[in-house]
């Protein structure tokens, strides 16, 4: 089978039902369209429950569809719009709100517990940088063998570098062990 007489894939997201589509007797109508509804209905109408057929025929005058914007309410709830401007508008919102979601990136740095000062040092000046990105640290020190034993220099060397971060960033909670690693998680401070 080529490529060509594939149908076009339906994107389920904005997968509506509209005008005649909609089959239940009665249906809750709400939108922006109903002073326009009043005029050519002779009476005002305001937001409330209405005969799908009698919504169906304003909607037919008005050049606009009947779309089921919340299926599962009793009765279900519809609008008097353009699908394609109503579909539209949908993206664009769900567009922006995607662009409002702040992503964090957490950076690993990882600790023996038998790290040398020049070491500490070069991975502190690496977590200030992920610090000052604003990105969050997780620091940990894995624990290889026998070394197990030394978890108390595990751990003070963790709040060494809690202590040195403090000014970038605060520790989520204090170092605490996970199998064979102390593990702490910093994130940084607001800007102001």
């Amino acid at each position: 089978m080529n490529r060509r007489s594939q149908p076009p894939k339906r994107d389920d997201r904005y997968e509506f039902r509209i005008n005649h589509m909609i089959r239940v007797p009665e249906i809750r109508l709400v939108g922006d369209h109903l002073e326009e509804i009043s005029e050519i209905a002779g009476t005002t109408i305001e937001p409330g429950v209405y005969s799908t057929r009698q919504a169906q025929s304003w909607a037919d005058q008005l050049e606009l569809d009947l779309v089921e914007i919340s299926p599962k309410a009793v009765p279900p709830v519809c609008k008097i719009v353009d699908y394609r401007k109503f579909i539209y508008d949908k993206k664009k919102k769900e567009k922006e709100l995607k662009a409002k979601i702040v992503k964090t990136v957490m950076k690993e740095i990882r600790f023996g517990p038998n790290t040398d000062e020049h070491d500490f040092e070069f991975k502190l000046r690496h977590a200030k940088k992920f610090l000052e990105e604003g990105s969050k640290v997780r620091a940990y020190v894995h624990f290889r063998g026998r070394t197990i034993v030394f978890k108390d220099r595990g751990e003070l060397l963790l709040l060494k570098f809690l202590n040195e971060l403090e000014d970038l960033g605060a520790a989520e909670a204090l170092p605490k062990m996970e199998g064979r690693r102390m593990s702490v998680i910093i994130s940084p401070k607001k800007k102001k």
